[in-house]
């Protein structure tokens, strides 16, 4: 079978969870073709990605021919498979006068800012909804969206991280072995050691509400060493990094690493306090460590974290500091949460059990044209 992923500008989990699935597919036999932008081949090691993404920063000229040649790749495949809202209508509208059949997979709700952002983001998900064959979302509420956007079939696709079968492999980490390597990991990136290790992984992003970070970790009674790792919006980052120095907050931002599994497995809380989340893969992999989780009541987290962690209103720094506060001195607690979140890990589909899945979701759309 060949297929054809269509995936955007992304640094965060679509970019990645685009590439694990190419190389899964490949591995069941289909024959694959990635789509994507410069900065997604790049970032998630894509060498032989066909990097045609429409951008407006390329030209129109540039842009047209990035369209022709993907309808050109469409018209001889057997399914395309789009990762997020702008690659369906990408997808879409190379599709055009063929008849390969489109499947869009939902990773994030739209959070569009102001009203005529709103509007034209509400017209995309409808166009999107109704013109794909098969739409799937990362969490039940995407599902809901979709179907009121018109979507003819929709599905549950639950996206695991790659990381967490080799994660599961390692041994739950002694409360010892936490201080000794949160230790190590905080000194060697020049900071002081004030308590046990507060982590958030995450992009600097709006969504991902890191002023709600800082506010909590001014409001924590217990000393600890607040660490987010993780890069992106550089003025966002800035801001933050001011708003902490000025209210006395002790949150440390030390950038992206390659692979975040020693800092996870170094602290004795993982916080993520998005405005909203599918089923966020560095959670998912903060449970397979065996690191109680804090993390906001949105998206597909509920159904994700269940009672393995602890959830709080969205954008409540006070719930979020109570939380923490919480995990770091009930050791009886924090052993529950560490020992019910790797077990719950343990019940979720790998990356290869999720492509055989996809594998059938196409041949079914195959026979059905």
């Amino acid at each position: 079978m060949r297929v054809v992923l269509v995936v955007g500008r992304s640094t965060g989990g679509i970019g990645l969870q685009a590439a694990d699935l190419a190389i899964e597919l490949r591995d069941l036999g289909d024959d694959v073709v990635v789509v994507t932008d410069p900065l997604t081949a790049t970032r998630f090691a894509i060498p032989d990605a066909r990097l045609w993404w429409p951008s407006p920063r390329d030209g129109v000229g540039s842009s047209l021919g990035h369209l022709w040649r993907l309808h050109r790749l469409v018209r001889g495949a057997d399914v395309v498979h789009a990762h997020g809202h702008q690659a369906g209508a990408v997808a879409l509208l190379a599709a055009l006068a063929t008849s390969t059949p489109v499947v869009v997979s939902q990773h994030n709700a739209v959070l569009a800012r102001g009203r005529a952002r709103g509007r034209a983001a509400h017209l995309l998900q409808r166009l999107v909804a109704t013109r794909a064959a098969l739409v799937t979302g990362a969490s039940s509420d995407l599902v809901d969206e979709a179907r009121a956007h018109g979507a003819r079939t929709t599905r549950l696709a639950p996206v695991p991280s790659p990381r967490v079968p080799a994660l599961l492999t390692r041994h739950t980490p002694t409360a010892p072995e936490r201080a000794a390597l949160a230790h190590r990991l905080v000194t060697d990136a020049g900071l002081a050691v004030t308590g046990p290790l507060v982590l958030t992984i995450s992009r600097i992003a709006p969504q991902k509400s890191l002023e709600v970070l800082v506010a909590a970790a001014g409001q924590l009674g217990t000393p600890a060493t607040w660490v987010v790792v993780g890069d992106g919006d550089p003025a966002l980052l800035a801001g933050l990094e001011r708003t902490a120095r000025e209210t006395g907050a002790p949150v440390h931002f030390v950038g992206a690493v390659s692979d975040p599994s020693e800092w996870l497995a170094a602290a004795e809380v993982f916080v993520l306090p998005s405005q909203w989340e599918a089923r966020a893969l560095v959670v998912q992999e903060a449970m397979a460590t065996a690191t109680p989780v804090v993390a906001s009541r949105s998206g597909g987290l509920p159904d994700l974290v269940g009672d393995a962690g602890l959830l709080v209103p969205v954008g409540d720094a006070h719930a979020v500091a109570e939380a923490v506060e919480q995990v770091l001195t009930d050791s009886e607690l924090r052993g529950r949460l560490a020992h019910e979140g790797r077990e719950r890990a343990r019940s979720w589909d790998d990356g290869k059990a999720t492509a055989r899945r996809w594998h059938e979701w196409y041949s079914t759309l195959l026979r059905m044209t």
